[in-house]
């Protein structure tokens, strides 16, 4: 059973009111066993209890919660729910903008009206897509909040660009009569542009170029233009799409799979074959019929010699090289990160298992991730039990885990970024939409 379907059996289970459900969730939040001297010995120090429940954080750090599900927005409409991937923009005039993604089915309500957007089903503009949060740079006062993409499918995650837009990924191979029944009139699982100046709904146009497929993420390298694109799959691999023309993606390019040289396989079920700390060589295998109808683009890529892929998710581009996070991989299929470094001139590519979790204590499924102004990475935890207890974990740049937040209500947490200064990490919990800024001592108190 995945995450949406244990988000259903929670809210059923709680909706009983049985005495034996109170003491499992509250003993589940309370027990906080999932620690050890490791994760204790470095980052920021124990957390502190929320005393209004939503987020815990270690001393000197604060949170505020800018955007809620049903806030009124600007257009008219009302704040979605099921807020996961999102990106940060500052565009002068003292203003940040939040582009945040909302991983809504057809059968979710939308907020209000969608005037304008990519695919209907029975005849109702789809829910999924992307708002707008405009915020005052010093206040983080909402300045505005309005709807920007619509007409698509489980917006899930995606990544920012150095052009300033914000590339929302759809996580939905699916088209008429396949998945969400026959209502569907075009085929889903596309990767769509969303500026970060745009006012309102944009043209929804999908970059088919970029490929058909289960998208999470995506992240640009700025010194090629080059986009590296993730897929949620058990069985899936790491894409990379090489643009005809750097910075306009719309006009097409070749899509390619990575293939770990003499590794067919990263995932680490099977054998150790991956190794902490060790550097692998990295060529791409170029894809044809990158608009999948039959959504066997992984099966394609890993016949031509590509290499497997636990659940890749959250990717992010840090100094020089790039970090994913594999949801599923490694020898406890907790989690996996991996470190891609571009190769410059003649040099290849390389790909480093920079971490791999051993055990819950480190951190259980990692998702978004984002690579902090300090060096380390931050990870939202996405558990896929019955009760959560997910967590935001640092990782340090010499690879050790840390506890940075913990979320106390029933859902992930996702779409973490910074702002351009640093100063506030934007998070999403997932369900119901909370959207909120973090601050405190980043670079102080570390052990």
């Amino acid at each position: 059973m995945k995450r949406r379907g244990f988000l259903l059996a929670t809210s059923s289970l709680l909706a009983t009111g049985s005495a034996f459900t109170a003491l499992a969730v509250s003993g589940c939040m309370a027990n906080d066993d999932w620690v050890d001297e490791e994760a204790d010995a470095v980052g920021y120090g124990p957390l502190e209890k929320d005393p209004k429940g939503l987020l815990d954080l270690p001393p000197g750090f604060s949170y505020r919660t800018l955007s809620s599900l049903g806030d009124p927005m600007t257009d008219g409409g009302t704040v979605p729910d099921k807020a996961d991937g999102m990106g940060c923009f500052s565009l002068g005039q003292d203003e940040l903008i939040l582009v945040r993604n909302h991983e809504l089915l057809p059968s979710d309500e939308a907020g209000g009206n969608i005037a304008l957007g990519f695919g209907t089903h029975n005849g109702a503009i789809l829910p999924g897509g992307t708002t707008h949060v405009v915020l005052d740079a010093q206040t983080l006062t909402v300045q505005r909040q309005y709807r920007s993409l619509g007409g698509t499918i489980r917006n899930c995650s995606g990544g920012v660009t150095p052009w300033n837009s914000w590339l929302s990924c759809e996580e939905a191979p699916t088209g008429p009569g396949q998945r969400y029944g026959d209502g569907l009139v075009k085929n889903h699982g596309w990767v769509f542009e969303v500026p970060a100046n745009a006012g309102g709904l944009v043209d929804p146009i999908p970059l088919t170029a970029m490929g058909r497929f289960n998208h999470e993420a995506a992240c640009v390298d700025p010194s090629t233009g080059i986009v590296y694109l993730t897929e949620d799959r058990d069985d899936g691999v790491l894409y990379r799409f090489v643009p005809a023309t750097p910075g306009k993606l719309i006009n097409g390019g070749r899509l390619q799979a990575m293939r770990v040289n003499a590794l067919p396989d990263t995932r680490n079920w099977a054998s150790a074959d991956m190794i902490v700390g060790q550097q692998h060589e990295v060529s791409w295998v170029d894809l044809d019929n990158v608009e999948a109808p039959q959504d066997d683009l992984r099966h394609r890529a890993v016949a031509a010699g590509a290499s497997l892929v636990a659940r890749g998710e959250g990717i992010h581009m840090g100094d020089g090289e790039m970090y994913a996070c594999s949801t599923s991989g490694g020898a406890k299929e907790l989690g996996q990160i991996f470190k891609l470094t571009p190769g410059r001139g003649d040099e290849p590519d390389q790909l480093e298992l920079f971490f791999e979790s051993r055990s819950k204590k480190q951190f259980n499924y990692g998702d978004n991730l984002v690579v902090a102004p300090n060096g380390h990475l931050i990870l939202c935890e996405d558990q896929y039990t019955l009760i959560v207890n997910n967590h935001l974990r640092g990782i340090t740049p010499e690879g050790k885990a840390y506890k940075l937040g913990r979320l106390g209500i029933q859902t992930e947490l996702a779409g973490a970024c910074f702002s351009p200064d640093g100063k506030w990490l934007f998070v999403n919990a997932y369900s119901p939409t909370r959207t909120l800024a973090i601050t405190g001592p980043w670079d102080k108190g570390l052990s």
